[in-house]
């Protein structure tokens, strides 16, 4: 056949058309199911098999092509067709019409892929793996008694903090490590999720005063040992194993220290295991759990009563019952100043104790005293997420909005399971006005630690400002901190127009407490509109001593009222005036990556 009439013969086949309509749905479903397999764990060879029946399929679409054709009438063999014009330009619009169709859904394909399911995913996973980095996972218990998992839970972490001091090494943080407890994963996939080259593992049996513990480095993208070793001692030398196993560690990776090698912080045994376990209850943030883990902290200083972290773990105990409104916040602060003051009598250099007091002094207004003690403590320990989420609180306070939430995405890039620095993260994104991105953030919050206090309510006012009153009701019935709950309800009340109930939920606000939080009582009122109530309010937070009020510049429940005559004159009283806030002096160090 004449080349010329060959191609034309395809031209008028449409045959053209068909081979880039399936080019393009090829590649559209290809993209697809790229993005939604692997959220359903679909194993790679169904992937390949689906890729190898595109590749197959595209010779017999053209002889389809060839063969027929598509008319008015339906799909017809091409030489049973009507060759007359009007019965060809028929069949090439509705061609054009499936032709448009594919590639409308190529270019959803191409959109949702890049700026749906790509926004906001972890960009780390395309960065190379650093072979000075390692994760350090729960070491098994393997005592007879089962209770005593907070020991080898705490070994765990305590190596982990002590090869994280070390700054040439890449330390996955604590809760991101511990998020693997008790799951049968393979360590070269928990070594890929935790983005880590080495993963540090072992058990830990603790039998009356002697201890065996067993370590084992291993590289994951073989899953060979690099190296292990077991210790049997005497629990007196606990920290000298710490220091053995960190030692090596660091040996291990070829790690060139600029300085000598960290060491454990000793004390006396028992103290140790005493900490361990109040260290564990203080975590669970409630009454009960709380109150045994101080008691466990003040028998750990009558052994050793210049042992800085548990003078440091009764201020965190202290923290917490403060926000929580179980012990009034006046009163509450000035024991946590003295037991930071404790610790840094102690040891001048414990990072904690200066971000305490740094806390302390940005609730006083004392936001110079409180940007010394901030730098000093991210100098000292920038791998701290305690000090990290503290330090963003205190630049949000100052309106420094962007660093603050820099501050927190490095804490949340560190340690991205930890619920208390998602928390701060999304308390933040809400108050820079971020209401979508914080409420993803509070309910991933939510999805790891279902029962965490306050984190309905800060769903509840992020919708609130979005103007979703309906779904703040639902979140703010669900929260089980009940100062949380009862200054929530009289704003949705107002918003869903229940007047009535609004006056009375917050009667009984402020019936209860009036002096915790009177600062929250004016924030109220700023969100109802009623500005004169508002600013008295805030004059009764001043009398009181709230330490809410260091939170006024961030605070976007106050928006209504700050063009209020009153709003500057005010700021400027307590030093939050925008010019008083630039004078404030605070250089950030340079964070670990």
């Amino acid at each position: 056949m004449d080349p010329k009439k060959f191609f034309g013969e395809l031209r008028r086949r449409h045959v053209y058309r068909v081979v880039v309509a399936y080019a393009i749905a090829g590649w559209a479903l290809i993209e697809g199911i790229a993005q939604v397999f692997p959220i359903f764990d679909v194993p790679n060879w169904v992937t390949r098999v689906i890729v190898m029946l595109i590749a197959l399929g595209f010779p017999v679409a053209l002889i389809l092509a060839w063969v027929f054709d598509i008319t008015p009438e339906g799909l017809k063999r091409t030489e049973d067709i009507d060759l007359a014009p009007a019965t060809n330009i028929a069949a090439a619009r509705k061609l054009n019409f499936v032709f448009l169709g594919v590639l409308t859904i190529a270019v959803i394909v191409l959109v949702t892929d890049r700026f749906v399911l790509h926004h906001g995913v972890d960009q780390t996973k395309d960065v190379a793996i650093s072979e000075k980095s390692i994760a350090v996972l729960p070491f098994v218990n393997m005592s007879e008694d089962k209770s005593n998992d907070y020991f080898s839970d705490g070994i765990s972490e305590e190596l982990l903090n002590l090869l994280a001091k070390v700054p040439q090494l890449k330390v996955t943080a604590r809760v991101s490590s511990f998020s693997f407890k008790g799951k049968n994963l393979d360590i070269r996939e928990m070594a890929r999720r935790l983005h880590v080259a080495h993963v540090l593992e072992g058990s830990v049996r603790k039998a009356g005063g002697q201890v065996r513990i067993t370590a084992q480095l291993i590289h994951a993208a073989d899953g060979f040992h690099v190296w292990s070793e077991s210790y049997d001692r005497k629990l007196d030398d606990i920290f000298k194993i710490q220091d053995e196993v960190a030692g090596k560690v660091v040996k291990e990776l070829k790690v060139t220290l600029l300085g000598p090698p960290p060491t454990a912080r000793t004390t006396d045994p028992k103290a140790y295991a005493l900490y361990l376990q109040a260290r564990q209850l203080g975590r669970q943030f409630t009454a009960e759990p709380l109150e045994k883990s101080d008691a466990l902290y003040r028998q750990v200083l009558e052994i050793d009563p210049h042992y800085a972290p548990a003078w440091n773990g009764l201020g965190w105990n202290l923290m917490i019952e403060i926000n929580n409104g179980t012990v009034p916040s006046h009163e509450g602060l000035a024991r946590v100043r003295e037991f930071a003051q404790k610790a840094l009598e102690i040891d001048p250099d414990y990072a904690p104790a200066h971000a305490r007091l740094g806390s302390i002094a940005m609730y006083e207004n004392d936001l110079a005293g409180a940007a010394n003690h901030f730098e000093r403590a991210l100098m000292l320990d920038p791998t701290d997420l305690g000090v990290i989420g503290d330090a963003s609180t205190f630049l949000m306070s100052l309106g420094r909005r962007d660093e603050a939430l820099a501050l927190d995405e490095a804490g949340v890039r560190r340690d991205p399971v930890n619920t208390t620095a998602l928390y701060n993260f999304g308390l933040n994104l809400r108050c820079a006005g971020k209401y979508d991105d914080a409420i993803n953030t509070f309910r991933t919050v939510l999805s790891l630690n279902p029962g965490q206090g306050t984190t309905h309510s800060m769903i509840a006012v992020a919708l609130l400002l979005k103007g979703n009153a309906a779904g703040a009701l639902s979140e703010t019935e669900q929260e089980t901190v009940e100062p949380y709950r009862m200054i929530g309800l009289p704003m949705v009340y107002y918003t869903l127009g229940r007047k009535a109930d609004s006056d009375n939920a917050l009667a009984a606000l402020i019936a209860k407490y009036e002096k915790d939080a009177s600062f929250n009582i004016a924030s109220v009122y700023a969100f109802l509109g009623e500005a004169d109530q508002a600013f008295a309010w805030l004059e009764k937070a001043v009398e009181y001593h709230d330490p809410g009020l260091s939170d006024l510049v961030s605070e976007n429940l106050f928006d209504k009222i700050h063009s209020d005559s009153r709003w500057l004159p005010f700021l400027s009283k307590i030093g939050k005036a925008p010019d008083q806030l630039a004078k404030i002096q605070f250089k950030m160090p340079p964070l670990p990556q």
